[in-house]
C-alpha cells in the first residue's frame, strides 16, 4: 500500500494558525494582570495543539485506519513501568492494538531555559516507561511495537536564537552545545531521542507570535520536517495494515 501524505502543507499552516488564535484567546480571558502570569495561563490552558491532532488524524485517515480509534481530548492513560500509568497528548488503539501514541508539544518565551530541559527529563522519561511497560506486555503479549512520536513547535524569537553559554565546573560539555541556541538544541535533542531509539519520529517547527497566526512557520532541518514525521507514521499504519 503507497503512503500518502499529499496536502500536508495545508494542513500544517492550519495547525499553526490555530495555535497563536488559541493561545490569544486564552490569554484574553484571564484575569491576572501580570503579564508573564497571562503568558504562562495561556500555554498551560490546553487545546493550543488540536489542530495537530487533527493532521495526525487526516493522515492516519489517508492512510487506511478509518476504524482505528482516536484519542486526544479523554481516555488518554497507558500503563507505565516506573508508573502506574502515562498520559499522552494522542491516543491512536485499533481492535485492543496500540497503534501509536503522540506527544504535541509547544514553547515560548520567557523561560526557554528552565522549560528545555524540563521538555528532556519528559521526552526520555516517557518514553522509557512505555517502551519498558510494552516489553513487560502491558500492552497485550506479542503484539507489533507501537510507533511513538514527539512534535514541537517553537516560538522563533531573538531569546529562543541567540547563542546560550555553558557551564563545565568539571568536565567538558559535547563540544555541539556550545554557544547553541534553544533552537538548536532542541533540534540535537530530538535528532538524538530519534537515533537512539526512543521516538520513531520527531519535527521541529519554529514560528513568531507575528506571522504565526497567518499560519507561517520554518522548519530548521529536513530531517524533523513534518513531511518526514508524518511520512513515518503514514509508512507505520501501512505496515501495520498489512500484517493484519
Amino acid at each position: 500500500m503507497a503512503i500518502s501524505v499529499q496536502g500536508y502543507e495545508n494542513h500544517v499552516r492550519m495547525a499553526v494558525s490555530h495555535y497563536w488564535a488559541t493561545l490569544e484567546s486564552q490569554r484574553g480571558r484571564q484575569s491576572a494582570t501580570d503579564a508573564d502570569r497571562g503568558r504562562r495561563a495561556a500555554v498551560t490552558g490546553g487545546k493550543q495543539m488540536d489542530g495537530f491532532c487533527r493532521l495526525f488524524e487526516w493522515v492516519l485517515r489517508q492512510n487506511g485506519l478509518t476504524d482505528a480509534s482516536l484519542y486526544h481530548r479523554s481516555r488518554l492513560e497507558l500503563p507505565g513501568y516506573f508508573r502506574p500509568t502515562k498520559k499522552w497528548d494522542m491516543l491512536v488503539v485499533h481492535e485492543g492494538h496500540l497503534v501509536a501514541a503522540i506527544e504535541f508539544k509547544s514553547q515560548r518565551g520567557p523561560s526557554f531555559g528552565n522549560n528545555f530541559n524540563n521538555r528532556t527529563e519528559e521526552a526520555l522519561g516517557s518514553a522509557t516507561d512505555l517502551w519498558t511497560a510494552y516489553r513487560d506486555g502491558a500492552y497485550g503479549e506479542g503484539k507489533p511495537r507501537p510507533w511513538l512520536g514527539w512534535l514541537m513547535l517553537l516560538e522563533e524569537s531573538s531569546a529562543s536564537t541567540r547563542p546560550i553559554s555553558v557551564k563545565e565546573p568539571h568536565f567538558k560539555v559535547f563540544p555541539e552545545f556550545h554557544d547553541s541556541s534553544y533552537a538548536k538544541r532542541y533540534e540535537i535533542q530530538l535528532r538524538r531521542l530519534v537515533a537512539e531509539g526512543h521516538f520513531n519520529a520527531a519535527g521541529l517547527l519554529m514560528s513568531t507570535e507575528e506571522s504565526g497566526p497567518a499560519g507561517r512557520y520554518r522548519e530548521p532541518t529536513k530531517d524533523l520536517s513534518m513531511k518526514a514525521m508524518i511520512a513515518s507514521i503514514a509508512g507505520h499504519a501501512a505496515a501495520y495494515l498489512a500484517s493484519l
